[in-house]
């Protein structure tokens, strides 16, 4: 059976045409119910509509209070009754009770190695930083902003010539790998998440989740 998600965006969507990409070419047996967003003007609902997949815009500017908007924003969610909420560039801090109500079923991807970098202006940071490396994560959602179980990482070689714009580019491409990936793995049931653990194939994942390679699948 299909495995039904919600995506929630705020800007151009990339990860969402990602996903859509892949269900359309049979590599990823999901079925995105709605698509919401907290921005009119985002690409991403656009992308939706071509590909047929219903819409919402929901104005968190409309609610004096975080708590307000994201009710509004569970109802909106729960309406669809999804197996999975995907954040693909959803840009709010959510509430304790709106993580807590879908713990285990929401899923982020974040442009770092996590624990390094959460927050903003990551690819600048860990290039003042000299890393080598840089980075995106795909996690589980939780309380704490950016802390919740990794899932899979994959990783770029920082160039001496390279800025935060170029670092950004080599980081889209990664994510619009291993999020299909993670999600896949969900959907075929050989990913399992309980306690802040995650477990692919019955093994337990470190911290930092599973390092991508080419092997994977």
């Amino acid at each position: 059976m299909s495995l039904s998600v919600v995506v929630l965006i705020s800007g151009s969507g990339s990860n969402l045409q990602a996903l859509i990409d892949q269900s359309l070419k049979g590599k990823l047996d999901i079925t995105i119910k709605a698509v919401i967003s907290n921005k009119a003007d985002a690409f991403g609902l656009a992308r939706a509509v071509q590909a047929n997949v219903p819409t919402k815009f929901i104005n968190h500017k409309d609610f004096s209070t975080r708590e307000e908007f994201d009710s509004e924003l569970q109802k909106a969610i729960d309406q669809h009754q999804p197996d999975l909420v995907v954040l693909a560039g959803f840009m709010r801090i959510l509430t304790e009770g709106f993580t807590r109500h879908y713990d285990g079923k929401m899923l982020n991807i974040h442009p770092s190695l996590l624990p390094k970098y959460k927050g903003l202006n990551t690819h600048q940071r860990a290039i003042d930083a000299n890393e080598n490396e840089h980075g995106v994560s795909v996690h589980f959602v939780s309380a704490e902003l950016d802390a919740g179980a990794v899932i899979i990482q994959a990783a770029t070689e920082i160039a001496e010539n390279d800025t935060a714009d170029s670092l950004s580019k080599k980081i889209h491409t990664l994510e619009h790998t291993i999020y299909p990936l993670a999600i896949k793995w969900i959907s075929e049931k050989r990913l399992a998440y309980a306690s802040g653990k995650v477990m692919l194939d019955s093994e337990l994942l470190p911290e930092t989740g599973i390092r991508y390679h080419q092997d994977l699948n």
